[in-house]
């Protein structure tokens, strides 16, 4: 019980559920939904997936991943910091000398 509010707190668990049953529609867009019982959603696992993959494409440092996701070991992060070949190239483009210079 939040002692501010008055009200119990959300469990991971509850919260995934949520989660899952409101994100159907979303993760299967061409579904009626008046199948949406038989649908699966996103996780909330998927969205910590993406967050983190989309911050490696853009950028972040390894440490800052590291802290972020709470993994003991880069090993681990691998998983999620996997650029695309689009993110390599924009990388590449932006850290290249001869492009710098005609700015």
């Amino acid at each position: 019980m939040r002692p501010e509010t008055g009200r119990a707190r959300l469990s991971y668990r509850r919260a995934e559920e949520i989660f899952e049953e409101d994100t159907r529609l979303l993760a299967n867009p061409l579904a009626s939904p008046e199948n949406i019982e038989d649908l699966d959603g996103w996780t909330l696992h998927r969205l910590r997936h993406s967050a983190l993959a989309h911050d490696a494409e853009g950028g972040t440092s390894t440490p800052m991943l590291l802290a972020r996701s709470r993994h003991a070991s880069v090993r681990s992060l691998e998983r999620y910091a996997r650029p695309g070949v689009d993110a390599v190239a924009q990388h590449v483009a932006e850290r290249d000398p001869a492009a710098r210079r005609k700015r």
